[in-house]
């Protein structure tokens, strides 16, 4: 996406650390010349306010929910190889309520594989 203005930080570049900026994952210099960009560029700020809304919406109706601690090591593993560049196995995420997490998680005659509405389903053993 670009607003087709020209900026010093490029409209691709913003959306890409969008997430990092709302969770204050990244250095202050970062996220002063994201701020800045937000100033100049309409588009970008509406991107940044929708996903805002929806974060405050998701953790209203799900905050609350606890998360196993296996689970969690195994997802922040995988988030640490992704952002390290390093390959990242194909293999489900099996928390201990036996529910499947993740798009690669399918079942015997599942077709087309998991999809944003089927991303957890129930596992068979």
């Amino acid at each position: 996406m670009s607003c087709g203005d020209p900026h010093e930080t490029d409209c691709s570049e913003v959306l890409d650390h969008l997430y990092e900026y709302l969770d204050q994952e990244m250095p202050d210099a970062d996220r002063e010349k994201l701020a800045e960009h937000f100033d100049e560029c309409s588009p970008c700020l509406e991107k940044y306010g929708l996903e805002q809304a929806v974060k405050k919406l998701v953790k209203r109706c799900c905050g609350h929910d606890d998360v196993p601690t296996d689970l969690r090591s195994k997802v922040m593993g995988r988030i640490d190889l992704i952002r390290a560049g390093d390959a990242v196995p194909d293999q489900a995420v099996l928390d201990t309520s036996g529910y499947v997490h993740g798009a690669s998680a399918t079942e015997p005659g599942d077709e087309g594989g998991a999809g944003p509405a089927s991303s957890v389903r129930p596992h068979l053993r």
